[in-house]
């Protein structure tokens, strides 16, 4: 009934107008979205509408989230699920979002984003925008931080997100772990794509292969063209191709399929 009902909000917050000053903010920090075809645009406002008007947005620090804010994330948010379902962040109730990096008091370490368990994403604000108006050096902050919230769906972090087939489990199982281990050995082909920080373990790989499948798509599926295939299937995207088209890497979210 739960889910039925949210499903129903949804639909509702997808079909109202888009704010006409929420195109503006798009237009500034989301690259990839001035290249969006229909009827992919369509969707894509539709459900970033709808991810804006489900979340609890959370100043942290005194910071008053903006619409800017909320709707810049929340383009983040959809990219990954485009051509997935809203239904996949049933989870994620809250976005957390700080003026600048952050530090916790027990850290030594300074920390631009963070998604936990119990359904809060938190974000630096600062990070999220230099991610969205990098989007060709592999390192999105926002992205990374909604691969996670993918991968505990499943039920925990371990860098296996829900799949579409009983039968995806055991090749993404066999590609991942392979290319989490090269990178771990300072393997030279992931190096040239992937960030070091995927070596730490199972679901920060997943996480950094994310950001890179769509900031740096011509390289993995040149050079680790394995990986590459199992997370078209998993996002039902082939971003590597849109690069090829001429339009600037990883930037469109046109489907392809076969």
């Amino acid at each position: 009934m739960l889910g039925w009902w949210k499903a129903h909000k949804r639909a509702k917050w997808a079909a109202d107008p888009f704010p006409p000053g929420w195109l503006a903010h798009l237009d500034s920090n989301v690259p990839f979205f001035g290249c969006i075809g229909e009827p992919e645009r369509t969707r894509f406002l539709g459900m970033v509408h709808a991810f804006v008007r489900e979340k609890y947005w959370i100043g942290a620090a005194e910071l008053d989230v903006s619409d800017e804010m909320r709707v810049t994330i929340a383009a983040a948010a959809v990219r990954l699920v485009l051509h997935l379902d809203l239904a996949v962040y049933n989870d994620l109730t809250e976005i957390v979002v700080y003026p600048g990096a952050y530090q916790h008091p027990k850290s030594d370490g300074i920390i631009l984003g963070e998604a936990h368990t119990w359904g809060t994403v938190v974000l630096s604000w600062p990070a999220v925008l230099r991610g969205l108006r990098n989007p060709e050096d592999g390192h999105d902050t926002a992205t990374h931080e909604f691969a996670h919230v993918l991968d505990i769906a499943s039920g925990t972090f371990n860098g296996t997100p829900r799949l579409h087939d009983r039968d995806d489990y055991r090749p993404w199982a066999v590609v991942l772990d392979r290319h989490f281990r090269r990178l771990q050995r300072a393997g030279r082909a992931e190096r040239k794509v992937l960030r070091d920080y995927g070596a730490t373990n199972e679901a920060e790989f997943f996480a950094v292969a994310t950001e890179a499948f769509f900031e740096k798509p011509r390289q993995m599926k040149q050079r680790l063209p394995e990986l590459y295939d199992v997370l078209a299937k998993l996002y039902r995207l082939d971003t590597a191709a849109d690069a090829n088209d001429g339009a600037p890497t990883g930037r469109c979210l046109d489907r392809r399929d076969g």
